[in-house]
């Protein structure tokens, strides 16, 4: 199941775990990324919650945890070459995996449909 957030981000959801990254208009509003911080695996965050940090030439942003739940993986790819993220933002550059405290939750997000009609 995929859903996406109005501050960007994606998830694809799994079972009770959750694939984050953020979305392609994000990357590309954001410009080429110089550096990418990720949470600690084992952290937990509320819904909302600032989870990763990105920067590029043109800014900082805060990229924050969809959904309530426990980071289980991160991507040290990106922090090894942020430039994935904006190169392959809902394959390679995904940020990490959540595991969801309550998968039902998910359903208050927006389809891909409902997305695209917020970014148009």
């Amino acid at each position: 199941m995929l859903k996406f957030t109005s501050e960007h981000e994606w998830l694809q959801i799994e079972g009770d775990v959750a694939t984050v990254g953020i979305t392609a208009h994000a990357a590309e509003q954001l410009g080429d990324l110089v550096f990418v911080e990720l949470p600690e695996v084992g952290s937990t965050f509320a819904k909302n919650g600032e989870a990763a940090t990105v920067e590029s030439v043109k800014a900082a942003s805060d990229v924050y945890c969809p959904l309530d739940g426990e980071i289980t993986e991160i991507n040290q790819a990106i922090v090894d070459d942020p430039s994935l993220v904006n190169s392959d933002p809902r394959g390679a550059g995904w940020f990490f995996k959540l595991k969801l405290a309550n998968v039902a939750d998910a359903d208050a997000l927006l389809d891909e449909a409902a997305y695209n009609e917020l970014i148009a």
